[in-house]
């Protein structure tokens, strides 16, 4: 029975990637394509106020779950009504006096970082969106409990497209901040009706102590840890809309954006999986090690190669594209976020397995130690860098990837190096090969022969030295 159910595991995980990265590559496609037209179409300030006011308000989302959420899936046992009643309710609570406050106290906050009525609509559209958001939250837990992730991924698909239509086409009508206000308020529409149609659940309100009790167990230091996060992250660039002009804050937005364009393609979709699969797996040392290795083995195998490309071909992007230049500032910062993501992208699905098997204490030890480094590190080189100090710093905190990997040992079988050793020597000869071509004048057709080159160089390494893994991974997608 038991090999019953990991083979049932392994199929659903692997499809749900599959699902959740063929069905988002096209739509992330769009996002970055809109991305790139709003860069062109508002300035860097305006790119900046958006980001800074869409991370007080994933600050505040950090209060409104107290990681409920996260122990119903990684329970073991089945869901009841009871759980399901409790965990809405418990949010409930937490998240309509948190919406009410920061809807009416929006000018003040608004003041406080010298934002006009515009900015103050955005920061009211996005309490809205933050309030439907958390009515999605038992629907998305059910499929993500049974690893329905093929249509988990159908309202996603739907807000990231009502949302960059609305945005591109009002920003290029010259709406400016307003863009992102309507956009924002399209998305939490279109995903909440969506959500309820694919998942439907009755709302059911009711707190039954026992169940609040074992669910807070698990859920408060996982939110902790969450919260953790958001102090690194999110209030780090609340604070730096305080600290720095909103064009320097745009320029880090900008070149985070970009840089982590392999984490939103791959890792995403990845991470969204394994979480609810390694909880599963948990009772087996062997098996979780085995997924984790494939899971390693998959994020290199994919994000090594796309890394080196944006590192070499943003540069004369930037100088070749019309009204881009403005964004020739953000390349240094740009080219140490990519190096960042790629390790963070090996190093989140090593934190996701510790939590799975409740280790919750252990992640939450690294992230304070993530969080304070994260503060003195950026306060300190912004005063010696300037804005670039806060790349810089995320570099120096991602490097601790060796840590990680020692804890995580602990709890399951597996070796990083001879997962990505490969994709790593299939990066290095790309990265060769684009260093000798890729030089100055540059021109659209040499840059598209010269990636295309690279991209095949890659591919024929990584088939050569790891063709049975593929095939393996194929076969088991095949499989009925």
């Amino acid at each position: 029975m038991e090999e019953i159910d990991i083979a049932t595991i392994k199929k659903k995980s692997l499809t749900g990637i599959l699902a959740l990265t063929s069905r988002t590559l096209l739509l992330q496609i769009i996002a970055f394509a809109s991305t790139f037209l709003l860069t062109i179409f508002l300035s860097p300030a305006t790119f900046g106020i958006y980001y800074v006011v869409s991370a007080i308000i994933s600050f505040l989302s950090y209060f409104s779950d107290v990681g409920l959420a996260a122990a119903l899936i990684q329970k073991k046992e089945t869901l009841t009504k009871e759980d399901l009643a409790t965990t809405f309710t418990i949010q409930q609570l937490l998240v309509i006096p948190i919406s009410v406050v920061v809807f009416f106290a929006a000018p003040q906050i608004a003041k406080f970082y010298g934002l006009d009525a515009a900015g103050i609509l955005l920061l009211r559209a996005l309490v809205i969106s933050f309030f439907f958001s958390s009515l999605k939250t038992i629907p998305s837990i059910l499929l993500e409990r049974e690893l329905k992730f093929n249509k988990l991924v159908i309202p996603q698909i739907a807000e990231t497209l009502g949302f960059y239509i609305v945005a591109v086409v009002l920003a290029w009508k010259g709406f400016g901040i307003a863009s992102f206000t309507y956009a924002v308020l399209v998305r939490a529409v279109v995903g909440l009706v969506l959500m309820y149609s694919i998942s439907p659940w009755k709302i059911q309100f009711g707190i039954a102590r026992p169940i609040a009790k074992r669910l807070l167990k698990f859920g408060v230091p996982f939110q902790l840890n969450s919260f953790l996060s958001l102090l690194k992250d999110d209030l780090m660039t609340v604070f730096l809309g305080k600290i720095l002009t909103f064009t320097e804050v745009g320029y880090i937005g900008w070149a985070k954006k970009w840089a982590e364009v392999p984490l939103r393609l791959i890792m995403d979709s990845v991470i969204r999986v394994t979480f609810p699969a390694f909880s599963r797996l948990q009772q087996s040392r062997e098996h979780l090690g085995n997924a984790i290795g494939k899971i390693l083995f998959g994020l290199a195998t994919t994000m090594f190669p796309i890394s080196v490309g944006l590192l070499f071909f943003i540069g004369p992007a930037v100088s070749l594209i019309p009204k881009y230049s403005k964004w020739e500032p953000a390349l240094f910062s740009f080219s140490l976020f990519v190096i960042a993501s790629i390790l963070a992208g090996l190093s989140t699905p090593l934190t996701n397995a510790l939590n799975a098997v409740g280790k919750i204490k252990t992640t939450l030890t690294l992230m304070v130690f993530w969080t304070v480094g994260t503060w003195a590190l950026t306060l300190t080189l912004i005063h010696f860098f300037g804005f670039n100090g806060v790349a810089l710093s995320l570099v120096i905190l991602t490097s601790t990837l060796g840590v990680v990997v020692r804890l995580t040992k602990k709890i399951a079988d597996f070796s990083i190096l001879s997962q990505i050793k490969w994709p790593l020597v299939g990066a290095l000869v790309q990265a060769a090969w684009y260093a000798m071509t890729v030089q100055a004048p540059y021109t659209w057709l040499r840059l598209v022969i010269v990636g295309v080159v690279g991209c095949m160089l890659y591919t024929a390494i990584i088939w050569l030295s790891e063709k049975q893994k593929i095939l393996g991974v194929i076969r088991i997608a095949k499989e009925k």
